[in-house]
């Protein structure tokens, strides 16, 4: 794999380099390629807490997972594990939707030394909605009368289809749909 490490409010000592690319080259058996797979690796701070944030880029797939902790190497192991459970996770899926397609990048041949979650998630709900324009100072307003984490809204601001969500740390944020 290809790394790049960097901090933010955060120096990253050769040590944690090492120690950050130790970890990530365990995740190699689960790809064909590894070598051809970029890896930004994002170390930072909030308050107390350190917080790692990996994201593997494949040719069709972006992998992503972020974890904190105090302990900046415990962040690491965290976030290796959250990615490991991801591909383990969704291996029967990609197989069963991409087996014939080649240069997919993952190898589902790997030795797996736990059980296979089998736990597939699948669509258990179906709901039909009808959109009325409004603007987004309306649509936060029914984001916190509804208690959801997202509202899809008509915006005759941007006149497009938009999608109004809850941010961790409690901001809104917004994606147009032109």
């Amino acid at each position: 794999m290809k790394y790049n490490i960097r901090g933010e409010k955060v120096t990253v000592t050769p040590s944690m380099k090492s120690y950050i690319t130790e970890k990530l080259s365990k995740m190699d058996k689960y790809f064909e390629n590894p070598d051809e797979i970029n890896v930004n690796v994002l170390a930072k701070i909030k308050g107390l807490e350190q917080i790692i944030e990996v994201t593997a880029l494949t040719k069709r797939f972006t992998l992503r997972a972020e974890e904190s902790n105090e302990d900046f190497y415990a962040a690491v192991d965290l976030v290796i594990n959250k990615l490991e459970r991801q591909i383990r996770k969704n291996k029967d899926r990609l197989n069963r939707k991409y087996k014939n397609v080649e240069n997919l990048d993952f190898n589902f041949n790997y030795e797996d030394d736990e059980d296979e979650e089998e736990n597939v998630s699948t669509i258990v709900k179906r709901k039909n909605i009808s959109m009325k324009p409004m603007d987004e100072e309306e649509a936060m307003l029914q984001i916190e009368l509804l208690n959801h984490d997202f509202f899809v809204f008509k915006n005759i601001d941007e006149e497009c289809v938009s999608v109004l969500y809850k941010r961790k740390d409690n901001n809104y944020g917004i994606i147009n749909m032109k």
